[in-house]
């Protein structure tokens, strides 16, 4: 059974026993938590897919070493986050050429995630005031695809939006130039690059998380136990009577 399976189960059979709203003492929900069986393989596997999916080479690699969990090709993560890092610092010439020499076919099977490239290139030459070159950008790369997609032809129109207005923070899309923009997109192209890797695009630990927080809330309507609060410690607080 896995380990999501694991914590679904223990969480509907302490909802059942508090379905009346009554006090779960500390020591009677320590001993249900012992109770659950996870296998310390399990544990590390979780712990080395959010290594791998985040980027974090040297834990990861230091990692797989003290708990023998299987080999990982290092060159493949160092190879995505350069990808990555390029998209962050606005590269994106860069970032699609690594992306290329990758695989050529996540581009070339993924139209969108090629649009918002496209899009986050001319993004850059408006940010660096390259007027001229961002339009004739804009009617030479991207246009011809907004004419074959509504939906790229909405976003191509938000974009060269920007360049009618001097002042951007007046600009209704002024946000295309925030910092968080260039994430979005930088994202969106390692959960590609993740896919074609046969890994999985996110990372297991935050779903898991904010499973723990949504059964918490269930289970606050239906009995006081002792709660994990801040998730950063996992310390148990005794419930409130």
């Amino acid at each position: 059974m896995s380990l999501f399976w694991i914590v679904v189960h223990q969480l509907a059979e302490i909802e059942a026993m508090a379905a009346s709203k009554k006090v779960i003492t500390r020591e009677d929900w320590e001993k249900k938590l012992k109770d659950v069986k996870i296998k310390k393989e399990d544990m590390n596997k979780l712990v080395m897919n959010f290594l791998v999916t985040e980027g974090y080479v040297d834990a990861a690699e230091k990692f797989r070493k003290e708990s023998g969990t299987e080999h990982i090709d290092l060159a493949t993560i160092t190879d995505r986050m350069a990808v990555k890092k390029a998209v962050q610092c606005g590269n994106v010439e860069d970032a699609i050429e690594k992306v290329n020499d990758l695989n050529p076919e996540i581009l070339d099977t993924n139209p969108q995630l090629f649009f918002h490239l496209q899009q986050q290139r001319l993004i850059e030459l408006i940010r660096n005031g390259k007027v001229e070159e961002a339009l004739e950008f804009a009617q030479e790369e991207l246009a011809p695809r907004g004419e074959e997609n509504q939906s790229f032809l909405e976003e191509l129109e938000r974009t060269v939006a920007l360049l009618a207005f001097e002042d951007v923070s007046n600009c209704p899309v002024g946000e295309l130039l925030d910092i968080s923009q260039r994430l979005k997109t930088a994202s969106e192209v390692n959960a590609a690059i993740l896919t074609s890797q046969s890994h999985e695009k996110d990372p297991k630990l935050p779903s898991l998380l904010k499973m723990l927080i949504w059964a918490q809330n269930q289970l606050d309507e239906k009995a006081a136990y002792p709660r994990i609060n801040d998730l950063s410690t996992a310390m148990l607080e005794d419930p409130t009577v």
